[in-house]
């Protein structure tokens, strides 16, 4: 695990937060991550006149990682227009678990907390594929939708739709 300085994350936090493009709520967000191959991935909210289009710090800050090469968080800084610790809304928290591990820490406004702690019970990969599990055994699937579900699995546990393509070319 690469080692974490909070005070680096905190202020990476900061710096893109500056960046923010909030002109309507003037709240402006920034977001770091550590990964754990040791880079630093950071994110900003970006508001739209369409209110409902509008992304968050975190939604900038994941498709970071996957621009640059994947991998897990290890620990994520969130901040405010003033610096200050904010907490992730409820979607941000779930692409966080998707990105991170449950033992990934978060820097909360009440301390360092882990994803666990702040999505308990969290939904991720692993229960739709349970589902499926379940779904299937019981047969109680209409065979072609079995059939798909079936060749969909092996095609994507073989990575035949080349889904890591990009990633592997970053890594040439």
């Amino acid at each position: 695990m690469p080692d974490l300085d909070w005070a680096v994350l905190d202020a990476a936090a900061t710096d893109i937060m500056a960046r923010a493009y909030a002109p309507y709520s003037r709240f402006k967000v920034g977001v770091a991550g550590l990964m754990d191959d040791g880079r630093i991935v950071v994110g900003c909210n970006v508001e739209n006149a369409c209110y409902g289009v509008g992304l968050c710090a975190e939604c900038g800050m994941v498709s970071s990682i996957h621009a640059t090469g994947g991998g897990h968080l290890v620990a994520v800084s969130c901040v405010d227009q003033h610096g200050s610790p904010l907490m992730p809304c409820g979607r941000c928290r779930q692409l966080l678990w998707e990105n991170g591990r449950p033992t990934t820490l978060i820097k909360t406004p009440e301390g360092i907390l882990t994803l666990a702690d702040i999505l308990p019970q969290a939904f991720g990969p692993l229960d739709l594929v349970e589902h499926r599990r379940r779904v299937m055994d019981e047969g109680t699937l209409d065979p072609t939708v079995k059939e798909f579900l079936a060749w969909a699995t092996v095609t994507l546990a073989n990575n035949q739709f080349g889904i890591e393509t990009h990633t592997a070319r970053l890594k040439r």
